[in-house]
């Protein structure tokens, strides 16, 4: 059974919706600092504000780039990535054009890669590809996943959770047999439970993306009488 700890550090505590606001905010950095989250997973504008409410804590504040469908050029997601670097971001996660994937452009794909993660690279930051699985062919998945290997984004991320399918134990095991040993996997969309966590986690997830990282801790706390 993996620790208490361990697991907690491989939670992004996520806020994404439209109208969330300033003391929603606050409160998502203080549950991430007092449960031991990885990081806040949020949109690029309330970064810098993020960046202050976690100051003197190891929680690292995401900012999310082409969020959520991946419809902006290159040069959007690089800017997004750099002004997300400028206001304190530790790591970023952005989504890729689909619809340039579906067309078979892989040479597309592999130029965004690189500039969004050698963007990442110069400020010093993680960076995480989002395929938005729900939309791919394992063909289209593998792909991508060929493509991380070569260009060596930090992690390959499942979903936004804004598609209309989230992580599933298939996928994380697909991705994690090509990209291998070279890059991680996060998995993020539908995970609510310590369950579907701990089955994440199995099939070779190294970090998870979820708005119910305080319920699943509960529910580990539970299950092993922890404090």
């Amino acid at each position: 059974m993996i620790k208490l700890k361990r697991l907690a550090n491989m939670i992004d505590h996520t806020l994404l919706k439209a109208d969330a606001q300033k003391a929603e905010f606050e409160q998502l950095c203080k549950e991430a600092i007092n449960y031991g989250f990885k990081m806040v997973a949020i949109n690029s504008y309330p970064v810098g504000m993020c960046r202050n409410f976690v100051q003197d804590s190891d929680v690292h504040v995401g900012a999310a780039i082409g969020f959520p469908l991946g419809q902006t050029t290159i040069e959007t997601k690089v800017f997004e990535v750099k002004d997300a670097i400028k206001n304190g971001a530790d790591e970023i996660d952005y989504v890729i054009n689909i619809g340039k994937l579906k067309e078979g452009d892989i040479d597309y794909i592999r130029d965004e890669m690189k500039a969004v993660v050698n963007a990442s690279r110069e400020g010093g930051i993680i960076s995480k590809v989002i395929l938005e699985n729900c939309y791919l062919t394992d063909q289209e998945k593998m792909a991508v996943c060929e493509i991380a290997k070569e260009v060596k984004p930090d992690y390959v991320k499942t979903s936004t959770g804004f598609g209309t399918g989230g992580a599933t134990v298939e996928d994380v095991k697909l991705m994690k047999q090509v990209v291998g040993e070279t890059v991680k996997v996060k998995a993020a969309g539908g995970i609510r439970d310590l369950d579907t966590a701990l089955q994440m986690i199995k099939a070779g997830a190294e970090r998870l993306g979820t708005s119910a990282g305080i319920k699943i801790i509960e529910e580990y706390k539970q299950l092993e009488g922890a404090d």
